[in-house]
């Protein structure tokens, strides 16, 4: 996907991760990082929380930024791991917190049982691993990765990813996570605006009826501009936005060190994040 295939001059990036979840910077520098790379209005969209959303908001205003609120919440579909990007939801929301209350004990859990597994092989403890992790963030898999660099155990995270921690290694465990409609609902119910990320990768499109049930829950749109979108699942993607008048966003999926991605790379035209804006009853944008 070119860079900023849906944004130009005065676009938004709003997918951005901090260290409360797997990004490896604080909210405050991801905005910092946004701002030198020439945003003004961004998204902090941290996994499956909202403990960002405060530092966040203040260097936002700080640099003269505007901040929409969001969160990225997992999901499945039978195999297939799905995001759902959330933005200006009510964060107080008792069914909203619930899921991700579920979805974070069940991180914590796992990252527990992985690495009691990982610990028969290698050396590694669990004290490894929470040293790797922010003050307020969950663990996961990313945190495991970093624990398992900083042993000396493999390169980097995608090193990790690819062997010890995949999904066909004998360490992994699975994650609990809701199907995308209860995940998509839950969002909305929240009066936040449900997006869809990523939703054109190798792994091709969800099925016709799950979109469907998805749009009756109150999916708004779709994340189009994304490194990890392809044709020509991305030109379908293209063309059910047009006909069913979705919103269609832009951004970077930026994890500071983790992933290669740069703010801005992607980003959401102005007119889009109006939409969203508009449509959210859950909480308000944070303006300079």
């Amino acid at each position: 996907m070119a860079a900023g295939a849906y944004g130009g001059r005065g676009g938004a990036d709003l997918h951005l991760h901090s260290d409360h979840s797997d990004g490896t910077e604080p909210p405050a520098m991801v905005m910092a990082a946004a701002h030198r790379h020439g945003l003004r209005t961004v998204a902090l969209t941290d996994h499956d929380t909202t403990s960002g959303w405060t530092e966040a908001a203040e260097a936002a205003s700080s640099l003269g930024m505007t901040l929409l609120p969001g969160m990225e919440l997992s999901a499945k579909h039978e195999w297939r791991s799905i995001h759902v990007l959330g933005y200006l939801f009510d964060p107080d929301d008792e069914g909203l917190r619930a899921l991700t209350d579920r979805i974070r004990s069940s991180r914590v859990t796992r990252a527990r049982t992985m690495a009691d597994r990982i610990g028969q092989d290698y050396d590694l403890e669990w004290d490894d691993i929470v040293a790797q992790t922010a003050v307020g963030a969950t663990v996961g898999r990313p945190h495991i990765a970093d624990a398992l660099v900083e042993k000396g155990l493999v390169r980097d995270r995608g090193e990790a990813f690819a062997g010890i921690l995949s999904p066909q290694s004998d360490y992994y465990v699975s994650l609990y996570a809701p199907d995308p409609v209860t995940a998509v609902a839950a969002i909305a119910d929240a009066g936040g605006v449900p997006i869809i990320a990523h939703p054109a990768g190798r792994a091709g499109l969800l099925p016709d009826r799950l979109v469907e049930r998805m749009l009756d829950a109150g999916l708004a749109g779709f994340e189009l501009g994304h490194r990890e979108n392809v044709e020509p699942a991305l030109g379908t993607l293209r063309d059910l936005v047009r006909r069913r008048g979705l919103i269609a966003t832009g951004s970077s999926d930026y994890h500071g060190l983790g992933k290669p991605n740069l703010p801005g790379e992607n980003t959401t035209s102005p007119e889009m994040v109006a939409r969203i804006i508009a449509r959210a009853t859950g909480s308000e944008p944070v303006y300079p």
